[in-house]
């Protein structure tokens, strides 16, 4: 098959690298020549958000597919009118894209989500009591787009743009599961994960699997991914954030329609990788056995603080050393701070010991210049 990927960040890198054991061309699509997929794709610059760009781009492909979601996808539509598949469909892509619409869809498919009010850019009355998180209706990405507002001082920043305002949730523990459909209607769910983030950048430092959560936590999710994969009506794979709040109920954050970074420890700590369920998924595959090896984790490795320029890993060598450790570097020839440059991945045989060991190699790894 003719594979056409928007976007040649990371996820299709990896997406890219578990699928060449099978025969199959992958295309990618992205503005920058120095992306990680360039080097281990037919590549093609150009912007995957111009729509004659992308119409050019997938009309000669088996099936177009994304591994960022910011995307034209009326472009994708026009593609689907002319008989091109597109994993997943252009309108649950055009659902989540707009956080407005994605969080009317949880509201009108009964999916629990925080409360929210929706600010539209102009002077009406904004209802909704301090504290509150705002969300820009689109854009946003890895902790940008998003901010919380504590107190009355804090009116200041509120920005006018479209945006969905929501109520805070008293977190307990963030999640998330991944689940898979193809377009046979076969449906398999990853293990949920538990999240770790980093508060100071707001993007996810350690993922944790199996999540230490209750059976009644459980049920709820599983009814939330059931809810989801039945509503949004598409063949794709699906990574649902999630907030468990401290009396116990589980709330949906927000929803990516595609690979995420909190299903990493997978290519490791499961039978198959997300990177194997969503090939699985883009060609009409078997889906692909999804069973979790004792403990796994995930470490982001991100460019440090005051350092942008050519990248260099300080204590790889250490990390090297180490048993059960997994290192999966992007292809990034510049850091800058906050920039995902790779993560290293973790077997354990306890939760104790997994996070031991994240721990650990959190000391000894920096992402310098």
């Amino acid at each position: 098959m003719k594979i056409g990927i928007l976007g040649g960040g990371q996820l299709g890198r990896m997406f890219i690298q578990e699928a060449l054991k099978y025969d199959d061309e992958f295309y990618v699509l992205d503005p920058n020549p120095e992306c990680s997929c360039a080097n281990i794709s037919h590549f093609t610059r150009g912007d995957f958000n111009d729509y004659d760009t992308v119409l050019e781009f997938g009309k000669d492909k088996d099936v177009v597919t994304i591994e960022i979601e910011h995307v034209n996808a009326d472009a994708l539509e026009e593609l689907e009118n002319q008989g091109i598949k597109v994993v997943p469909n252009s309108k649950i892509i055009k659902i989540i894209q707009q956080k407005i619409l994605q969080k009317q869809f949880y509201e009108e498919n009964r999916i629990p989500s925080p409360e929210f009010e929706i600010m539209d850019g102009s002077e009406d009355e904004i209802k909704i009591q301090i504290p509150f998180v705002q969300k820009l209706n689109t854009g946003g990405y890895d902790g940008k787009g998003v901010q919380l507002l504590r107190s009355n001082d804090d009116w200041r920043n509120l920005w006018t743009q479209e945006s969905v305002l929501e109520n805070l949730v008293d977190i307990d523990k963030e999640l998330s599961v991944i689940v898979a459909k193809n377009e046979n209607g076969e449906v398999k769910t990853f293990p949920v994960t538990e999240m770790v983030a980093d508060p100071k950048l707001n993007l996810l430092n350690f993922n944790i699997c199996p999540a230490d959560i209750s059976d009644e936590t459980q049920k709820q999710i599983d009814v939330i991914a059931n809810q989801f994969i039945r509503s949004a009506d598409s063949a794709g794979l699906f990574a649902i954030e999630l907030f468990l709040d401290k009396n116990g109920k589980v709330w949906v954050n927000e929803t990516a329609p595609r690979l995420h970074n909190s299903g990493h420890q997978s290519q490791e700590g499961n039978a198959n990788s997300q990177f194997e369920q969503f090939y699985r998924v883009v060609t009409n595959s078997p889906l692909a056995d999804t069973e979790v090896f004792g403990f796994s984790g995930m470490l982001n490795l991100v460019g440090e603080e005051n350092h942008s320029g050519k990248v260099k890993y300080q204590g790889l060598q250490e990390v090297l050393k180490l048993p059960k450790t997994y290192v999966h570097l992007y292809g990034k020839k510049e850091t800058k701070p906050g920039r995902k440059m790779g993560h290293i991945n973790v077997l354990a045989d306890s939760r104790e010991e997994l996070m031991e060991k994240l721990i650990h190699i959190k000391s000894l790894m920096r992402v310098i210049a």
